[in-house]
């Protein structure tokens, strides 16, 4: 029995690490941590986005992160990683410590098991590739829509719909964004 044990557990390790076939197939665990994640967001709601009408803005969700007919899995594990890394740093600031507590740590544990899943992805022929000028321009894509969401609450001086508007357009990008990475 322990040998059959042993090679098990040998098989499990081989499959799920880095060099494993394994380990960049995105698992129905990270597709349900996605949904989880979109849930949190959803609970986040603190103000009703209607009274927080007049602050809305069209943070341009880039098409990388949308349509995935256009880019090739690669690109989009990378877009994604990328977009997971932003929405971590972004709620991780202080000035996301207005949220609900629980709600804000539970987010951010799914981001960070999502991030080291997707790490797994991140394969060396993989961070070749991202040299290439789609892969480049994808990734900065997501950087300046990122970057314009943080201009946006700074702007906004972190206010209470700041912070909904955000939050509302990161739910809206993790649903697109974890639609695309359910269809590779």
């Amino acid at each position: 029995m322990a040998p059959l044990l042993s090679l098990l557990t040998a098989v499990l390790v081989f499959s799920y690490g880095p060099g494993g076939s394994l380990g960049c197939d995105l698992s129905q665990d990270h597709i349900q941590v996605s949904k989880e994640n979109i849930a949190l967001l959803h609970q986040m709601q603190r103000i009703g986005s209607f009274r927080c009408r007049k602050d809305r803005k069209n943070f341009g969700l880039p098409r990388e992160m949308v349509y995935g007919s256009h880019i090739q899995k690669a690109q989009a594990i990378t877009v994604f990683h990328e977009m997971l890394q932003e929405t971590f740093d972004i709620f991780s600031t202080e000035h996301s410590a207005a949220w609900n507590m629980t709600l804000l740590h539970g987010l951010l544990s799914g981001l960070y098991w999502q991030l080291e899943d997707l790490g797994t992805c991140l394969l060396p022929e993989m961070k070749e590739a991202e040299s290439s000028l789609g892969m480049e321009d994808s990734t900065l894509a997501v950087k300046n829509y990122f970057q314009g969401i943080r201009l946006y609450l700074k702007e906004k001086q972190y206010s209470d719909c700041a912070w909904e508007i955000v939050r509302v357009e990161i739910k809206r990008a993790f649903s697109l964004s974890t639609k695309l990475i359910e269809w590779f």
